[in-house]
């Protein structure tokens, strides 16, 4: 394959290639050339100056090439005369991570997502291509919707654009409701986040034993894998393995996974994982805090954790109070690990005994709906309560806050 890249000065472009040659080898491919050209902006026509056109003709007739991948967003244009110059399939750098993530969909929510994610990617280039979009076949780029789908008139696309958002609202309804059961029981959750291949699934393994796919490539996570753990302290915290983030990761691939995304921004405390072993590792860093501040994600409880510190070189990590340095493949730096997080636990929920009037039926309706009931019971003076309640209603219960001694009477 032969990767293309115009270096507009906007980002690292060799960092940036980079990338795009380890998400070629999790889709299964393998890089044969790469072409890197300076301009202030793509060119609007063929995506690159004609000079460098011609060689990346050269390049794909000699090497045999069968697909071109461009490191940015190709336009209809560009992808059109981009195909007919260089005689290939030509896909851009969104197009490989679609194709990755259906590659890597298991649930019916990833799938749905993936699909949604397609097809909105996919409405605006049909103008001016007519119902000919038959390059769809076998290889990277062409997983997903299908052909039929593809091939359908934009409003058989729109359609089916709209069926996918309303199963998705669904499944978004159903995800709320369970992560309003785990707040009304007092379950606290701390998502796991960070750079795509940190090593977020490798960490969940090691803290829970959950056997989830760890692979040595890009989005081998999709979907959301929930396990709980208990801390040194005794108390237990929901540990969420997330989708990893990507830079420049387009704004509709964010929007189609909102859902799933969503399990970070309404978790108890944030751990960040950073693979301390890439020399990019502080800039990914940075990529993850930019997209959790786009998912709603700030003020919560925040630990960096520098993982794969056993294969990273001698330079100096950051030394902060949240910081934590560890390997999760083999075990190293777990128990700072779960000491910081009992450090960073919210203070939500306390297990109190109440006797509330029968004239507060709407205080009693009040802790039924908010609160997780151990024991209820009707008595003379009123509705008796073992409940874990919400510190935000304790202001509301102090005066009717019972002890063991009073509940034995």
């Amino acid at each position: 394959m032969l990767l293309i890249s115009v270096d507009t000065g906007e980002f690292d472009a060799e960092v940036s290639v980079g990338e795009l040659k380890e998400l070629v080898r999790t889709a299964g491919g393998e890089t044969e050339a790469v072409i890197i050209q300076k301009r202030s902006k793509p060119d609007a026509v063929s995506f690159i100056g004609s000079g460098k056109l011609e060689e990346a003709r050269e390049i794909c007739e000699n090497a045999e090439i069968d697909l071109v991948i461009c490191d940015g967003e190709l336009t209809p244009t560009q992808g059109r005369v981009l195909e007919k110059i260089l005689k290939t399939r030509a896909i851009d750098r969104t197009v490989l991570i679609l194709d990755i993530f259906a590659k890597n969909a298991r649930s019916g929510e990833g799938k749905l997502q993936v699909e949604l994610a397609q097809l909105k990617y996919s409405l605006p280039r049909l103008q001016g291509q007519g119902t000919a979009l038959s390059r769809l076949g076998g290889g990277i780029g062409t997983r997903g919707p299908g052909e039929t789908k593809l091939e359908s008139d934009k409003r058989h696309i729109r359609r089916r654009i709209h069926t996918l958002e309303e199963s998705l609202e669904e499944l978004t309804k159903r995800r709320q409701r369970y992560r309003e059961r785990r707040k009304k029981d007092g379950i606290v959750t701390a998502a796991i986040v960070g750079y795509t291949n940190a090593g977020k699934s490798t960490l969940l393994n090691t803290l829970t034993q959950a056997n989830v796919l760890a692979e040595n490539k890009l989005f081998a996570t999709l979907d959301p894998t929930a396990r709980s753990i208990r801390l040194p302290d005794g108390s237990e915290v929901m540990l969420i393995d997330t989708v990893g983030f990507i830079s420049r990761l387009p704004h509709f691939l964010v929007e189609a996974f909102k859902s799933t995304l969503e399990e970070a921004t309404n978790a108890d405390i944030l751990i960040i994982l950073c693979d301390a072993s890439d020399p990019e590792c502080e800039s990914q860093l940075q990529v993850t805090k930019e997209i959790l501040k786009e998912l709603g994600g700030e003020g919560k409880p925040v630990i960096t954790v520098y993982n794969k510190c056993d294969i990273a070189s001698s330079y100096l990590l950051p030394v902060t109070k949240n910081t934590v340095k560890i390997s999760a493949l083999n075990g190293v730096g777990i128990d700072s690990l779960l000491e910081c997080i009992s450090e960073n636990m919210p203070a939500t929920k306390k297990r109190v005994l109440l006797l509330i009037p029968f004239s507060l039926g709407s205080l009693a309706n009040e802790i039924r709906n908010t609160s997780r009931i151990l024991r209820e019971e009707y008595r003379p003076e009123g509705v008796f309560f073992d409940a874990v309640v919400d510190l935000q209603i304790m202001y509301k219960i102090l005066d009717y806050i019972t002890t063991e001694k009073e509940d034995e009477k």
